[in-house]
């Protein structure tokens, strides 16, 4: 099996109803487990995580906490050890481009090599001063139609493979300025599942941060990622990983935090909230649709 089949698997359960539990079934679960993060052999982060998109995982997380600025950063992202290895396949080793010394340090000692849980975000440890002193803020120059926002959800719904089967995992996924896909992923954790669309996004040379340099860049796509769609609530964190991926509008299927709303008003990001049925609340810049 894949590490790409391993987001489900199968536990017995007994279900009660009405005064009366039935007998013994299998039921589908969402797969949590540990995944190591190695820079250059120094441990950065230990996630927990739904196996599947771990390269993904691994390049968002690194990037959105400043540690590479663009694909061209990486010189590989493998698995340690060797497959049929006890725990193979929860570790992962990224090794920098040639010459090019990765600043593992960007992480907080406090967080660094510590576990992040599949609902811990940056737990305090950032403000919105933090992130600003190192992230400039989204450029006001996109203006979305209002209706790729208002049906952005139904796009998240079309890649909710997993939950449909646990209802257990969250999903995440990367709009164009037209509502068309541009990544998507399914994790237990929120975070979790935006670094790993941010990651497909990275590695495909869509993404690149502001302070990478610009002599040697790759050509600017023609698609640039207009929408983060998030499922659950946005929180702090998920509107981080968005400035700093330079995303300009996130959309959530529930609410926002009240540190989401002002980090989304200092760093330039639309946020848009209980985005369901065609309706939803905008909290900040507004006029990245077209509204008043």
């Amino acid at each position: 099996m894949s590490r790409e089949d391993k987001g489900v698997t199968r536990r017995q359960v007994r279900r009660f109803s009405e005064g009366a539990a039935a007998a013994p079934e299998e039921d589908s679960v969402a797969v949590e487990e540990p995944l190591e993060i190695r820079v250059s052999g120094d441990t950065v982060a230990i996630t927990m995580r739904t196996p599947g998109q771990d390269r993904e995982l691994a390049v968002g997380f690194l990037f959105s906490e400043g540690i590479i600025r663009s694909v061209e950063d990486l010189g590989g992202v493998a698995y340690c050890g060797r497959p049929g290895e006890e725990g193979w396949g929860n570790i992962l080793e990224v090794t920098p481009a040639p010459g090019l010394v990765l600043e593992v340090e960007r992480v907080s000692a406090a967080r660094r090599g510590t576990l992040t849980t599949a609902a811990c975000g940056v737990c305090g440890r950032r403000s919105v001063e933090d992130l600003m002193a190192v992230c400039s803020p989204v450029a006001m120059g996109l203006v979305l139609a209002p209706e790729v926002v208002a049906r952005a959800t139904e796009r998240l719904r079309e890649v909710q493979r997993n939950f449909a089967r646990t209802g257990g995992v969250h999903a995440a996924v990367a709009l164009d300025a037209r509502g068309e896909m541009l990544s998507s992923a399914e994790d237990v954790g929120r975070h979790n599942a935006v670094d790993k669309v941010v990651g497909a996004l990275v590695l495909g040379g869509t993404v690149r941060s502001s302070r990478a340099s610009v002599s040697g860049t790759v050509a600017r796509t023609e698609r640039p990622p207009a929408v983060l769609v998030v499922s659950g609530r946005a929180s702090f964190e998920i509107v981080q990983k968005a400035a700093v991926a330079r995303i300009p509008v996130v959309a959530s299927v529930s609410a926002a935090s009240s540190l989401a709303i002002d980090l989304a008003e200092r760093s330039g990001v639309t946020l848009a909230t209980f985005v369901r049925g065609g309706r939803f609340n905008v909290y900040t810049h507004p006029a990245r649709l077209g509204l008043p």
